[in-house]
């Protein structure tokens, strides 16, 4: 079973709409680091939000050494535990969307996606029929995705 490790905007996006399931259809299990599932607790009042303690295949996890993060200061806490976890835990695949989270991830060598990937890959394996009307769903529940980036995701997608 691969390792993988989520930052917490993949995590909202799929819930706002109603898709977290497809991560455990892709990975079986997913892990986040506790900054992750602190900052989706205090959305505890967002009409999406669920508790990832209910869920079995969401393990949370500590990063094993704090004082790291005191290194990783242009990061918010959520992305900066998920490039430590990683490591950490020598991760098969990062889940991570903000753009300088993920320019760390790569300069780390993390194999890398985020919720466009994961959409995308869902698509392929036949979890969903489209993707077009989800990402214009994210951006009408106030997600913001360029329209460079829709109109990259529709042309792989073959949605045009």
């Amino acid at each position: 079973m691969p390792k993988v490790i989520s930052n917490t905007t993949p995590i909202l996006s799929l819930l706002k709409l109603d898709k977290l399931f497809l991560l455990k259809e892709l990975y079986q299990k997913i892990i986040i680091p506790t900054a992750v599932f602190d900052e989706i607790e205090n959305g505890k009042d967002k009409p999406f939000y669920k508790n990832l303690k209910e869920y079995d295949w969401i393990q949370i996890q500590s990063i094993k050494y704090q004082p790291t993060l005191k290194y990783i200061f242009d990061l918010d806490e959520g992305e900066a535990e998920v490039l430590i976890l990683a490591d950490e835990v020598q991760a098969d695949l990062v889940i991570l969307d903000e753009l300088l989270g993920r320019r760390y991830a790569k300069q780390l060598d993390f194999k890398l996606t985020g919720t466009i990937g994961i959409l995308l890959k869902s698509k392929e394996m036949g979890l969903i029929p489209e993707i077009k009307p989800l990402l214009y769903e994210l951006v009408d529940k106030g997600t913001w995705l360029s329209p460079t980036l829709i109109s990259k995701a529709l042309t792989i997608a073959k949605e045009y």
